[in-house]
């Protein structure tokens, strides 16, 4: 009886812990650090709810959140991309969508030159992906074909020759995904 349970317990714990492995292997759940280590990327809650717009009915999201930023050489944080002004610039550069998208709603995939993000929109009808540049704080469509290969919408992968000198390298990128969007 002893030996029956400690195989039960045993292959439950197990299957338990190669779950959340297999779960971390392919998504950061709320925060990411860069590749020089410089900075972290995370998701901070807000306190309010919000209002807003849906393609069917009216919704409200009870814990909406925002991207900051933690800078590890000044120990400062700030606010990266906001419910404040997201959902206003990405209408502004997005004719086809006419219904507000927020930070949660997105995948974000840092590239290696640890300055842009590449936002997939992984909730709604929004079919664009979007570019911002972290030091310029500038949100634009991303119109690259070829450079980025999405698969499944879990992780991304680049691959190529950075110069005639190099060889040729594929590189992955793991999302930074909202616990909300999760959820």
């Amino acid at each position: 009886m002893k030996k029956i349970l400690f195989l039960f317990f045993f292959l439950f714990y197990s299957k338990t812990t190669l779950a959340e492995l297999k779960y971390d292997k392919y998504f950061y759940i709320g925060k990411m650090q860069s590749y020089h280590s410089e900075f972290t990327l995370y998701f901070k809650t807000r306190e309010k709810a919000i209002l807003a717009r849906g393609e069917n009915t009216n919704y409200i999201n009870d814990y909406p959140q925002d991207l900051y930023i933690y800078n590890h050489l000044t120990n400062e944080d700030y606010p990266l991309i906001t419910y404040e002004w997201f959902p206003k610039k990405v209408k502004k550069i997005s004719k086809e969508y006419n219904y507000p998208v927020f930070p949660e709603d997105f995948a974000y995939y840092l590239l290696n030159d640890n300055n842009t993000l590449i936002l997939v929109s992984a909730v709604k009808n929004f079919n664009q992906n979007l570019k911002y540049d972290i030091k310029n704080k500038k949100l634009e469509n991303y119109k690259s074909k070829g450079k980025l290969n999405f698969i499944i919408s879990t992780y991304a992968k680049s691959c190529g020759y950075k110069s005639l000198k190099n060889n040729f390298e594929c590189n992955i990128y793991k999302p930074l995904v909202s616990k909300n969007l999760i959820n």
